[in-house]
């Protein structure tokens, strides 16, 4: 990991065509077993959800679906993280999944593209986050940087009302993510206003970003005209829970002539940027 600072502080298909998405369309060689322990590991961290596209994958990857199986392939050695993840998640009151449907989707990226620096905004217990550590780890290169302003509930337990983001008292964001992942995570505590802007002028490019923080039009565009100038051909830019941020992310998408891949009826969107005409 090379951290720049240390700071305190259902099946899915693209938008246009439908394609099959079951992995075992991946390819045809692929060993039924693999699919079978693939889906026993999203089980692990308990939501059938998570179950990795490869369709959406291969479009923001830029790749022909059977390219990705030998990354799809490490999904099983996740099983011990998914069930400490779990684990953190019960203990800290949260006896369902939270809060992000495509983990799994995160590690291959992250795998494939070995990015030197990935950008996420909003942490919550760190599903998301982990899942870019883990990738960045089996790399052996490259930094996640996180901004998150962390919510704390009110009680030990979640009152009606108060959101499943919140972080539980006498924790912090990141708390369901295992010691040994957090070595080298660059965690930015603070609002996404103050931190980003400083953030990219730092880093040479941003070669993965999540936005999941604050979902509106306005902060969406935001964030993503920050990181603009540092992205690059290949960079991927996702964005969860568009469905309360508007024409946001397709109108940044149609500013750089990239097409938008949607998680199926879900409002989880990506786009690859492509490389100049």
């Amino acid at each position: 990991m090379e951290p720049i600072s240390s700071r305190k502080g259902t099946p899915d298909t693209p938008l246009n065509p439908k394609r099959p998405t079951d992995l075992r369309g991946v390819m045809s060689t692929r060993p039924a077993a693999l699919d079978h322990a693939i889906a026993a590991t999203v089980r692990e961290l308990g939501d059938t959800r998570a179950r990795p596209n490869p369709t959406w994958l291969a479009g923001l990857l830029g790749l022909p679906s059977r390219d990705l199986a030998p990354w799809l392939a490490e999904i099983p050695a996740l099983a011990p993280l998914e069930r400490a993840l779990r684990r953190a998640q019960e203990e800290g009151g949260r006896r369902f999944y939270a809060q992000f449907r495509a983990p799994f989707e995160l590690y291959v990226m992250t795998r494939a593209q070995r990015p030197r620096h990935v950008i996420e905004t909003g942490v919550s217990s760190g599903v998301s986050s982990v899942h870019f550590l883990a990738g960045l780890r089996r790399n052996r290169r490259g930094t996640l940087h996180s901004i998150d302003r962390p919510e704390v509930q009110a009680t030990a337990t979640l009152s009606r009302g108060e959101s499943p983001v919140s972080v539980p008292p006498g924790r912090s964001s990141g708390w369901a993510i295992p010691p040994r992942y957090r070595s080298g995570w660059d965690l930015c505590l603070g609002l996404s206003q103050d931190l980003l802007p400083p953030l990219v002028r730092e880093v040479p490019s941003v070669d993965l970003f999540l936005h999941d923080s604050l979902h509106t039009p306005a902060h969406l565009t935001f964030e993503l005209e920050t990181i603009r100038p540092k992205l690059r051909p290949g960079s991927i830019v996702m964005a969860d829970n568009t469905k309360w941020t508007g024409k946001a992310f397709p109108r940044f998408a149609r500013s750089l002539g990239a097409k938008v891949w949607r998680r199926g009826a879900s409002d989880l969107v990506g786009l690859r940027v492509p490389e100049p005409l």
